[in-house]
């Protein structure tokens, strides 16, 4: 990411966005406001980079994690775009204008309890209120949420590493990168390789499958079958993430001729944006959630890509090295 002629008209503005994360990062160190510490272990899920760096996924995978190691994981989470900053629990049904697009799909995909908030310690007390199970806490993002104690953070970067090396609005950064990683941390890659100076492992990612959108709402478990029917048929590719471009290259790796479609994103599908007479079209599963079980107008065929995405090895190790001991493998 270069430093354009944009990026150095708004730099002034980013020196007044560092100015206010240093006046917060001395107050957190200083206590105020005191960190709050729950009855139950919390990992945080966060990045220093804004969009699209892979959080929601990593959050998923430290969930499986934790679930073969024993733990009751439950999921805190602020709820981008959300038209209130309560706290809400997200059900299956709940829609994402009141949710989020993030929070639903992580409940829907993992089933485990998930809370949104702007105060996610008052979305976790909540959580903990009311699922006496739960022994355990993962924050969709809130890696600046000092308010928030926490066990361990799983901080995430992409092939961008820092940017342009500049805060925002001027570059992609919510904080300056330290020379070290912050204590208590591990760094996650999710690239082909590191991309910052901080020693971590990489992710591995792919495309699992797809599922029909009914089928998927159904929860049916997404088939390789599916994506190798649709090679040699023309496809439309609508993706409103962050990174549509890492969506498209996925495709394009298992064959498929596609046509891109990238919408801003959380893209709301108030509106359809393909034609009615397209054919084959297929979304991501954060889009999926936004779009309803219902089959949509005209003849058109969709089709969700779910990811497989994993922690490596020595990721998973350092995670569960920070956390206190705990119920290892119970039933």
């Amino acid at each position: 990411m270069t430093r354009g002629l944009l990026a150095w008209l708004l730099y002034p503005l980013s020196l007044l966005y560092g100015l206010a994360v240093d006046l917060r990062r001395r107050a957190a160190a200083a206590g105020r406001p005191r960190a709050e510490n729950l009855p139950v272990p919390v990992i945080v899920v966060g990045n220093l980079i804004a969009g699209g760096a892979g959080k929601t996924p990593s959050v998923r995978a430290v969930i499986e994690l934790l679930r073969r190691e024993g733990w009751a994981p439950g999921v805190v989470s602020r709820g981008y775009g959300r038209r209130s900053g309560k706290v809400l629990e997200v059900l299956r049904g709940t829609p994402t204008r009141l949710c989020g697009d993030e929070p639903l799909l992580i409940h829907r995909r993992s089933g485990v309890p998930v809370f949104v908030g702007r105060d996610r310690v008052a979305a976790a007390r909540a959580l903990l209120r009311a699922h006496s199970r739960v022994d355990i806490i993962v924050s969709d993002d809130g890696l600046q949420h000092h308010r928030l104690a926490r066990d361990a953070q799983l901080i995430v970067f992409d092939e961008r590493g820092v940017g342009n090396g500049w805060l925002l609005p001027a570059g992609p950064l919510r904080e300056p990168l330290a020379r070290h990683a912050p204590p208590r941390s591990v760094v996650l890659y999710n690239a082909s390789g590191p991309t910052t100076s901080w020693p971590g492992e990489t992710a591995r990612r792919g495309l699992a499958g797809a599922a029909s959108l009914a089928d998927w709402w159904a929860g049916a478990a997404p088939s390789p079958s599916h994506l190798d029917a649709l090679r040699g048929r023309p496809v439309l590719a609508a993706a409103g993430v962050a990174r549509p471009q890492r969506f498209f290259t996925m495709l394009r790796e298992r064959g498929l001729d596609i046509e891109e479609l990238p919408l801003p994103d959380h893209h709301a599908f108030t509106d359809l944006p393909w034609p009615t007479n397209t054919a084959d079209v297929i979304v991501t599963e954060k889009d999926a959630v936004k779009l309803g079980p219902q089959a949509p107008p005209g003849a058109t065929r969709v089709w969700v890509a779910t990811l497989d995405f994993q922690l490596a090895p020595a990721t998973e190790s350092q995670l569960l090295g920070l956390l206190p001991a705990g119920p290892r493998k119970k039933v």
